[in-house]
């Protein structure tokens, strides 16, 4: 999306960035579940970036991992802890800016 008027069929550079954190933090799941023996039927990553105008720039990113699973709450922990240590497009979006969240079981329906 490099049109001024925007396009719906395309990421604009923000949803980009968003984007690659997402695909990280889904890729360190992919990567760490096998050495943990962690169990899980999906996951869902949610981000919102807070926007400074002047200078232009991204202030902050917040996250949601939500984790379909019925680990216990320690090891939905470890888990995170191994996606935000091993990531290396969140670790160095992190340096840059505020990179802030929490994993979430996904709730029964």
């Amino acid at each position: 999306d490099t049109d001024l008027q925007g396009r719906p069929d395309a990421f604009n550079p923000v949803e980009l960035l968003l984007a690659a954190v997402a695909a990280c933090m889904i890729k360190g799941v992919e990567r760490v579940t096998p050495l943990l023996n962690f169990e899980l039927n999906g996951v869902e990553v949610r981000l919102k970036a807070a926007r400074q105008d002047s200078p232009p720039l991204i202030t902050s990113i917040d996250y949601e991992i939500i984790v379909d699973t019925a680990e216990s709450d320690q090891r939905l922990d470890l888990l995170h802890k191994n996606i935000r240590k091993y990531g290396t497009i969140s670790n160095t979006v992190g340096r840059a800016t505020a990179l802030d969240g929490r994993i979430i079981r996904r709730a029964a329906i």
